[in-house]
C-alpha cells in the first residue's frame, strides 16, 4: 500500500499553500530517500487566456526556492495544447504564461513551436503501442509534477494522470489519446491557402479544391490545426476508450522517470484549467497530497472530493485510475498520512 501525503488546507492563502507545498516535498524527500539531479523540471499547467482558478504561480516559490538553495536547477515544463487558442504555440504559450506571473525560472515548451516535436516510448499495451512524448521531456529523468485537482468535461477529473498523459504527450498524443483519427476540415471555412499541405511531412493532406486529410496516411501530429490561419481544421473530442487511452499515456510518460507528485485540491471546479473563462467553484478546498505513486494519489484526491462534497464528484474518472492499476502504473489502495 502506497503512501500519500496530505496537508488540510482548507483557506485562500496561495503563499501557505506554497509553504505547505514544500512542506509534502520534504516529507516524501525524506521518508522516500529522494535524491534530486542537478536538473529537475517542474511539470505544471498555466492556465488558459481568461481562466481564474488555476493554481497561481505563487504556489511554486517555495519549492522552486528550495531546489535552487539545494544546488538544483529547476525549469517549468509544459507541452502546447491541441485546441486553438493562447497556448497553441509556443510563443503563445510562454506569453500566456509570464502574464499569468509564472516569470521566476525558465520555461520549456517541450514540443517545440507548435506542438509537434516528440519522441516515442514504447509500451505495448491494449490501446496504444507507442506514445508520442514532447521531445524535450526526453532530457531529464526526474520530475516534479505538480497538478491541480479538478473537474474536467472528458476525462472525469483531472490531476496527476491527466498531466503526465496529456500533459507531457505532443499534439500528435493528444490527438490520439482523444480520438485515435484524423483530423477533419470544416470546408466551409477552408479557404484552400495550402498552409496545412505545406506543413504536412507525409503527403497526407491535398487540396481539391478544399483540404482533405487521408485518414491512412495521417500520423495524428496534429500540425495541421496549428498552422490553419481560419480555424478549419479540428480533432474530434472524446473518442472510444479514452478513459484507458489517458492512463496508458500516462504510464508511457513516467516510464522510466522518477517523479515525485504534488496535488493541490484547491479552487475545485466543474471543467479543466483549459477554459479560458471565470469558473465558479463546486467544492470547498481541502488541501494538498503528495506521493510517488500517481494512481494512488488521484485515487486519493477523488475520495476525499467526494467525502467533503458529498457527492460523486468526477466519478467518472474512475475508470482511468481501474485501467492505471491494471497495467502497472501504480495501486489505488493507499494510506493516506496527515502532517500536522
Amino acid at each position: 500500500m502506497n503512501k500519500v501525503y496530505y496537508i488540510k488546507n482548507t483557506g485562500t492563502d496561495y503563499q501557505q499553500l506554497g509553504r505547505d507545498a514544500l512542506r509534502l516535498l520534504k516529507e516524501v524527500i525524506r521518508e522516500t530517500k529522494h535524491q534530486f539531479t542537478k536538473e529537475v523540471p517542474i511539470k505544471v499547467h498555466f492556465g488558459e487566456k481568461g481562466n481564474k482558478t488555476f493554481i497561481p504561480a505563487i504556489c511554486y516559490d517555495e519549492i522552486i526556492h528550495y531546489l535552487k538553495e539545494t544546488g538544483v536547477s529547476p525549469y517549468y515544463i509544459e507541452t502546447n495544447v491541441l485546441y486553438r487558442g493562447a497556448r497553441t504555440t509556443k510563443e503563445q504559450h510562454i506569453e500566456t504564461a509570464k502574464k499569468h506571473g509564472f516569470t521566476q525560472i525558465p520555461i520549456i515548451i517541450a514540443d517545440g513551436d507548435i506542438g509537434t516535436d516528440y519522441y516515442e516510448v514504447p509500451i505495448d499495451k491494449e490501446y496504444i503501442k507507442k506514445c508520442k512524448i514532447g521531445k524535450e521531456f526526453s532530457k531529464f529523468p526526474q520530475f516534479i509534477v505538480m497538478s491541480h485537482f479538478k473537474g474536467h468535461g472528458g476525462a472525469g477529473f483531472g490531476g496527476a494522470l491527466k498531466q503526465l498523459a496529456m500533459g507531457f504527450a505532443s499534439r500528435g498524443g493528444k490527438l490520439e489519446q482523444h480520438s485515435g483519427i484524423a483530423p477533419i476540415v470544416n470546408g466551409d471555412k477552408c479557404i484552400s491557402c495550402g498552409l496545412c499541405v505545406d506543413k504536412c511531412d507525409f503527403e497526407a493532406i491535398q487540396i481539391a479544391p478544399k483540404a482533405i486529410i487521408d485518414g491512412e496516411k495521417c500520423v495524428g501530429c496534429a500540425g495541421c490545426i496549428a498552422v490553419c490561419p481560419e480555424g478549419a481544421i479540428k480533432n474530434t473530442w472524446g473518442g472510444s476508450n479514452f478513459f484507458e487511452k489517458l492512463a496508458e499515456y500516462a504510464y508511457g510518460a513516467a516510464k522510466d522517470k522518477d517523479i515525485i507528485y504534488i496535488s493541490f485540491v484547491h479552487n475545485i471546479t466543474k471543467d479543466c484549467d483549459c477554459v479560458g473563462t471565470a469558473m465558479e467553484l463546486i467544492a470547498e478546498n481541502i488541501g494538498i497530497l503528495a506521493g510517488k505513486d500517481p494512481v494512488a494519489l488521484d485515487t486519493a484526491c477523488l475520495d476525499l472530493v467526494q467525502k467533503s462534497s458529498g457527492e460523486k464528484l468526477f466519478e467518472k474518472g474512475r475508470a482511468t485510475l481501474h485501467h492505471a492499476e491494471k497495467i502497472g502504473l501504480g495501486r489505488m489502495d493507499y494510506q493516506l498520512i496527515e502532517i500536522d
